[in-house]
């Protein structure tokens, strides 16, 4: 059901209380006053700032005395000839007053009695404990690709109403367009349309970069989904033959085609292994292979100190990343996020009620959202979460072979310009016995230090050097590395 569908039926249902959480205030304020005026009731609005008047009326005059939140309540409960919505901005703040908390019970309770509704609209969503028992929660949906072909051309259409624009777009292109704003609010829709338009009057195919440009801004402030740039391809990284060949299989199933084909969309999977040994590259790969947009969620960024809000802020975000498939979505060292929800923790819970509700979305998402989960302590993982079925597949990426070392060397020297046929990479890759390609990307990068230093050029020794100098992760931590080989065996495909 839509938004307005969805609000209707709330109110049909005679919900005395309905709590909205959102930033988009005017867009949830349109959707009340269409549900009183296609009923035929009245509508009453209150802010701190203006106190009660006609919610249906602009410039309404105030009704006297009700500016304070106390005052307003107890005006509503007055006995009416007609039903009526009752609107209040920003009231949670007001509630650690008790006789507002008192005023607002006793509202609530005679708009039950007389099948009137109330409706909390905040952008705060902490409410406290006998409210949220009372209210009903409504969440305002992401635009949809429809609604957001229509604010497009809406919003196109003010502007060359305020000064002329030229509209020279492609059907494909504008289809770009509009899924490049999927997952974000009508307001930052609207923003970046306006913005692109602004500089040259023009909206073209041109602007397509534009548009995901301010979109990855976006993003990039709002602290839980990060837009993580991929030049990275599967031909960057050395080795990982079995992951490679999985991916492949299934590039092309996020697409409409292949779910038409009675192709379920893959879920994701969880890699497992040495650290530096590849699994962030290859989070990066796979969405550059799939050329789909790649997400890293900031998990730190979801807790917050106030409850209920760590909870809300990942529902938000899984929302979102519904919003914008298909997409790669990226969590990186999920063991650190969700470490407590496995053992008795001292955060009253917040990490397991997190960790159950990724687990549910998990399990029951039905949008195309790739995830991909990364992780180096095993032990430190919830046991639910390597359950078959959350992930397509668990891959365990240890420390590159002999011929995946051969390939890691070439991969980095050509990044640096060098020509591989001038240094012997069979020694290199016999002496790199057990490391990592990170490792074995810091060893090329500390020999070029020396080699210009030394204003000499890069050579086989300055590299041999440098390993040998630096020994690998898998001596200084081989009692922990030879544990997480013996756990993987029989429990996780090689990646190699």
């Amino acid at each position: 059901m839509t938004d307005q569908q969805r609000l209707d039926h709330l109110i049909s249902a005679r919900h005395p209380c309905i709590a909205i959480t959102t930033y988009e205030e005017e867009h949830a304020l349109q959707l009340v006053r269409h549900a009183a005026t296609e009923r035929g009731w009245d509508l009453w609005l209150w802010s701190v700032t203006r106190g009660v008047r006609d919610g249906l009326i602009a410039n309404a005059p105030t009704v006297a005395d009700t500016e304070h939140p106390a005052g307003a309540l107890t005006y509503l409960t007055r006995d009416r000839a007609k039903r009526s919505i009752f609107v209040m901005l920003d009231l949670i703040g007001h509630l650690k007053d008790e006789r507002t908390m008192r005023a607002l019970r006793d509202a609530i309770q005679h708009l039950d009695q007389c099948n009137c509704t109330l409706l909390l609209i905040d952008q705060n969503g902490e409410l406290p404990p006998v409210l949220a028992a009372i209210a009903t929660r409504f969440e305002i949906s992401f635009p949809d690709e429809a609604e957001l072909e229509r604010l497009l051309k809406s919003t196109l259409r003010e502007l060359h109403d305020e000064q002329r624009i030229g509209v020279n777009m492609s059907r494909q292109g504008l289809t770009t367009v509009i899924r490049n704003l999927r997952g974000l609010t009508r307001r930052q829709a609207r923003q970046i349309i306006t913005d692109v338009v602004a500089d040259d009057r023009r909206f073209d195919d041109s602007d397509i970069n534009h548009v995901l440009a301010s979109k990855r801004r976006i993003l990039s402030g709002i602290g839980m989904l990060d837009y993580v740039e991929t030049p990275a391809n599967l031909d960057e990284i050395g080795g990982l033959k079995r992951l490679k060949q999985w991916l492949n299989q299934r590039q092309g199933a996020l697409s409409e085609d292949a779910i038409a084909f009675g192709i379920p969309a893959p879920r994701g999977v969880l890699m497992l292994g040495v650290q530096g040994a590849g699994k962030s590259l290859s989070a990066k790969a796979v969405a550059s292979a799939w050329q789909r947009p790649l997400l890293r969620m900031d998990v730190g960024a979801l807790y917050d100190k106030y409850i209920g809000e760590s909870e809300r802020r990942l529902r938000e975000a899984l929302r979102q990343a519904e919003m914008m498939s298909p997409i790669i979505l990226w969590i990186d060292e999920i063991e650190k996020a969700f470490a407590s929800a496995g053992s008795q923790s001292n955060d009253g819970g917040l990490s397991k009620r997190m960790f159950g509700s990724l687990l549910t979305w998990m399990q029951e998402h039905e949008h195309p959202v790739f995830l991909i989960a990364t992780a180096n302590d095993i032990e430190a993982l919830p046991p639910e979460l390597l359950r078959k079925g959350r992930f397509d597949e668990i891959f365990f990426v240890d420390l590159p072979n002999l011929e995946a070392r051969h390939a890691i060397f070439r991969i980095h020297l050509k990044k640096r310009g060098r020509d591989v046929k001038q240094f012997d990479v069979d020694t290199l890759a016999a002496e790199s016995d057990g490391y990592s390609g990170a490792e074995i990307e810091q060893a090329i990068i500390a020999a070029l230090y020396t080699a210009y230093s030394s204003k000499a050029e890069l050579k086989t020794d300055h590299i041999l050097n440098a390993l040998r100098n630096s020994p690998p992760l898998s001596v200084t931590m081989a009692e922990r590395i030879a544990d997480l080989r013996d756990w993987s065996q029989g429990r996780c495909v090689p990646a190699d």
